[in-house]
């Protein structure tokens, strides 16, 4: 077999391969029901900002007393 006719089986594979991962996630995606989804959402959004929350306290907590204006006084 020529290099060009095996390079042309591996991308036929590859193809192939790639239309099965896409049809698993498609079908996955298409199982939530809106509610679900809608629920999943909600849950994400709300860890979110209990991240952005913990994130703000932890900087304040390394701010020096006054706030960062009081470092840059001359």
């Amino acid at each position: 077999m020529r290099w060009w006719k095996v390079l042309g089986l591996a991308g036929i594979a590859g193809v192939a391969a790639t239309g099965v991962v896409v049809a698993r996630a498609e079908r996955r995606r298409r199982s939530y029901t809106p509610d679900e989804i809608r629920e999943r959402l909600r849950t994400r959004l709300s860890e979110a900002a209990e991240s952005a929350e913990s994130a703000e306290s932890a900087e304040s907590a390394e701010e020096p007393p006054g706030g960062p204006a009081a470092e840059q006084a001359p």
